[in-house]
């Protein structure tokens, strides 16, 4: 068990999700290597210039927190699960809706043999990311929930083989893979890791505990399992390091996938789980209100996204405080911080808003941030 009454604070009173738009040139370097005529390592080089310029724009925006933006990664989650032992990704497919807007249909996540840590994930992107970060700043890294390995093909997408029952071992196995990667990313020097989570948000939705349930799990019951198995990779975190989590309803141009309040899942997340700091999207009404925010414990910090990244019209400050202040009836001031609600470009293919938007809603959060908490 972590103790979350003296957890690392966050850098700030302000954050970010932690993905950004892809520079032109960038995106033309991935579409090269896809067809073989530069190699990895050509596009590696291309990456570490694009890593240069966003850390240079976070910092210059005034963010304290700093990413590589992503650059690295297609998917979110997918670049990172697939590198794990025993997992195997299918190929992601856009499909166009009836809205006539691209829908990205999910690739299936298979677990065909023991999950295993084979390698260092993130240590080299982690080290290039801090060689580029200045003094009085902090690198954090971002990393897909382990309950994705489970939440998208339910019973049915883990080997039978490997593992006959679920309970203990495949989650012990995969808390095991991701404490030997929390404990690589500490042993460098990373104290900030964030966990991006779709599946808790997703069992929100109506919709989506529905088809939970034609898998066979009962959705009440799987948000506490899932409490119960990220508290499996907290029990590992190395000390000294920031583990936070993002929850995520769906962030593909400009889309979302869930809606639904957090209630069906807010005991569960904020009170049996030992994150020490959250991420929820508040941005419109497919939220729901603040009151589920009253079973955060002390000593956790729960971080506002209440600035959107899917468009570029700008919220006004007075809109940002009054529901900072609607939030505060349910949590203390002292434990609040401010963030936009998700990444700008969760996958590759990024949201539909200009490159300008990014630093104007960024400034529009610490700005807010600094006036509702005096900088501190």
């Amino acid at each position: 068990m972590s103790n979350t009454d003296n957890h690392p604070k966050l850098p700030a009173r302000f954050d970010h999700v932690g993905s950004f738009l892809r520079p032109q040139y960038l995106l033309e370097a991935r579409e090269q290597k896809a067809k073989g005529s530069i190699t990895p390592e050509q596009l590696r080089v291309v990456e570490d210039k694009a890593i240069t310029e966003i850390v240079k724009f976070q910092e210059s925006v005034g963010l304290k927190s700093i990413t590589d933006g992503e650059f690295r990664r297609t998917f979110f989650h997918l670049d990172f699960l697939e590198q794990l032992g025993g997992v195997k990704v299918g190929e992601a497919v856009l499909a166009r809706g009836p809205d006539g807007v691209d829908h990205l249909v999910p690739p299936a996540i298979h677990v065909v043999d023991k999950v295993t840590h084979t390698k260092q994930i993130q240590l080299a992107d982690f080290n290039y990311l801090k060689s580029q970060v200045s003094a009085g700043h902090t690198p954090k890294v971002t990393i897909p929930s382990p309950t994705m390995l489970h939440f998208r093909g339910g019973r049915a997408g883990i080997s039978r083989t490997a593992y006959p029952e679920l309970e203990p071992t495949f989650y012990h196995d995969v808390a095991q893979a991701y404490g030997d990667e929390l404990r690589s990313l500490s042993a460098a020097g990373c104290n900030y890791v964030q966990m991006d989570d779709t599946n808790l948000a997703y069992l929100c939705d109506d919709k989506m505990r529905e088809a939970a349930r034609s898998r066979g799990d009962d959705p009440n019951e799987l948000a506490h399992r899932y409490a119960k198995f990220i508290n499996l990779v907290v029990a590992q975190k190395p000390a000294g390091m920031t583990l936070a989590m993002h929850l995520c309803r769906g962030n593909f141009k400009s889309t979302h996938a869930a809606a639904g309040n957090y209630e069906p899942v807010a005991e569960a997340l904020l009170s049996e789980m030992d994150i020490d700091a959250y991420f929820l999207e508040y941005d419109d009404d497919r939220s729901g209100d603040f009151r589920p925010l009253r079973f955060l414990p002390k000593g956790k910090t729960m971080v506002l996204g209440l600035v959107t990244t899917k468009f570029g019209q700008m919220e006004s400050k007075d809109t940002l405080k009054r529901r900072i202040d609607e939030a505060a009836k349910y949590v203390p001031m002292e434990q609040l911080a401010l963030s936009p609600q998700c990444g700008f470009s969760s996958t590759v293919h990024g949201n539909n808003i200009a490159v300008e938007d990014q630093r104007n809603k960024l400034r529009l959060v610490i700005e807010t941030a600094n006036e509702v908490w005096g900088g501190k």
